[in-house]
């Protein structure tokens, strides 16, 4: 007869397939809260972390902390990003760096900052996955790619129509790109996280007029940690993960299916 796993075998289990064993993975927007503890959760579990920015002097903290390898480079400059990474020997990457660009209507929007929207979150995406993906072919081991996306592809909020047509964008390429690099064994994945109240959303998402009728839709009603984005994000990358591909992850407090 069959007995379920005791919860110390099951715990087992889970650690022993959360462990990277040296695998590199590459992070982008490594310098924000989300990107940070992204690299602090993959190198506790065993990757070694090339952490990216716009500048090392953002990353020094962080990889002193962690062990990371510090890397910078500029998510719009396409000849930048080809010689940052097409030399690395990658097994994985996380693309978290963003950009949010402003709170507008359509007919109010900054073209301008639409564009730079654009360029960083959607467009440096898929030239970070571009110039990553050939070595991580050619080594032949296979791989996963995360994009942290948004609820604002999933949902219309008042406000991003820059910002969630961006996400909106990454969204596809992830389905895409996923598609494609199936047979090489690559997964290529999304989570779309609810906001993180942090210094820099705050001002926004904080106001009382915003904050409240927000979390009195969502079912958790709180916003998330980056702690509870980065978790995710690290399952995905991982062999827990191994038959999961194209999905686009909520992490918004049930927000998504009210």
């Amino acid at each position: 007869m069959n007995h379920p796993p005791t919860s110390s075998t099951s715990s087992e289990a889970r650690t022993a397939a959360i462990d990277f064993n040296g695998r590199t993975i590459l992070v982008t927007g490594a310098s924000g809260g989300i990107g940070a503890a992204t690299v602090r959760q993959l190198t506790s579990a065993g990757a070694k972390v090339i952490a990216s920015a716009r500048t090392l002097d953002s990353l020094a903290a962080l990889c002193d902390e962690t062990g990371a390898q510090p890397l910078a480079f500029d998510l719009t400059d396409e000849d930048g990003i080809r010689d940052a990474i097409e030399g690395l020997d990658l097994w994985g990457v996380v693309n978290c760096g963003g950009f949010g660009g402003e709170i507008a209507t359509p007919q109010d929007t900054d073209i301008d900052v639409f564009d730079k929207v654009i360029s960083i979150n959607a467009r440096g995406a898929l030239l970070v996955i571009k110039y990553a993906v050939p070595s991580m072919i050619r080594q032949g081991n296979g791989g996963a790619i995360v994009n942290v996306s948004s609820q604002a592809s999933l949902v219309a909020l008042p406000g991003h129509i820059s910002y969630g047509s961006s996400k909106a964008a990454l969204d596809n390429i992830t389905r895409v790109s996923a598609l494609e690099l199936g047979k090489h064994n690559i997964r290529v994945n999304s989570v779309n996280p609810t906001v993180v109240m942090t210094p820099m959303s705050a001002w926004y998402w904080g106001k009382p007029e915003i904050e409240g009728p927000f979390l009195d839709q969502m079912p958790l009603g709180r916003w998330a940690t980056v702690e509870e984005i980065a978790a995710p994000i690290v399952f995905l990358l991982s062999d827990a993960a191994s038959m999961i591909t194209g999905v686009s992850l909520p992490i918004d407090g049930g927000y998504s299916n009210r």
